[in-house]
């Protein structure tokens, strides 16, 4: 029915108005509501910090860091000590290597590594890991950490790694707990390996780590959570496979 306002009696304009009005305030009103709100907040949290920073939450980051700067500068410490130096490029090479190539071969083994494979070493220091790979027969291998150590480890910081999208066919690391931000560490292997790609990360649970850490992770649940473009292959328990104490091994694969 087309019914002009102005035709309208005099007495029903004032009520049809505020009608109008009303529908118009109600419509305003459920966009606001609580359900859409909760919506909003729950895709803004997967982008964001997790908030619960107690152990229960499975993930703590550690306060202290007055900025991203202080942060690098604390990392630097270590990374740059030269008696720590010293002692990964001397005494500790042969053995850590060794364990690496133990590591390495039985992750071909399980299709999870291959030797056409172009791999990436997270936070490598003085590319122990790297070292092992090419050993293994992953000649296409390389490290990144905060001080380059050629020709195994470039420059890189691994909240942005220096490498363009999809780069890489398996990404390794056992320095999770030195990420300030692990969102960003995470959404970083996403980001630089292929579909279908395979990263494997060597965390400790359940145990406050060294000094250097930036965060605290209780349980492999709030970790995998991070990751939103891949799936979990595996979870293992292992004695730090001859490195240090026990920790836990987990496999993702991009989808």
């Amino acid at each position: 029915m087309n019914l002009s306002f102005s035709k309208l009696p005099i007495l029903l304009r004032p009520f049809l108005l505020s009608l109008i009005l009303s529908v118009f305030f109600l419509a305003f009103l459920a966009t606001q509501s609580p359900h859409h709100r909760l919506k909003t907040s729950l895709i803004k949290n997967t982008r964001n910090p997790p908030s619960n920073n107690s152990s229960a939450g499975g993930l703590r980051i550690r306060p202290g860091y007055s900025s991203y700067n202080a942060y690098i500068e604390r990392q630097l410490n270590k990374t740059l000590n030269p008696k720590l130096r010293k002692i990964w490029t001397t005494r500790d090479w042969d053995r850590k290597v060794r364990v690496f190539v133990r590591f390495f071969e039985s992750l071909k083994q399980r299709n999870l590594l291959f030797n056409d494979s172009r791999a990436l070493s997270i936070g490598a220091r003085v590319g122990q890991e790297v070292a092992a790979m090419r050993l293994v027969g992953v000649s296409d291998s390389v490290g990144i950490d905060l001080v380059p150590y050629p020709p195994l480890v470039v420059k890189g910081d691994f909240h942005a790694q220096p490498f363009v999208n999809r780069t890489f066919d398996f990404e390794f690391s056992n320095v999770f707990d030195h990420a300030l931000y692990p969102w960003k560490f995470v959404g970083e292997i996403e980001r630089t390996l292929k579909p279908g790609g395979v990263c494997v990360l060597h965390v400790a649970l359940s145990r406050r780590a060294d000094k250097y850490s930036a965060n605290d992770l209780y349980s492999v649940e709030p970790l995998v959570e991070l990751f939103k473009e891949s799936e979990l292959v595996e979870v293992r328990n292992v004695d730090g496979f001859g490195l240090d104490t026990e920790k836990t091994l987990g496999s993702i694969r991009t989808k």
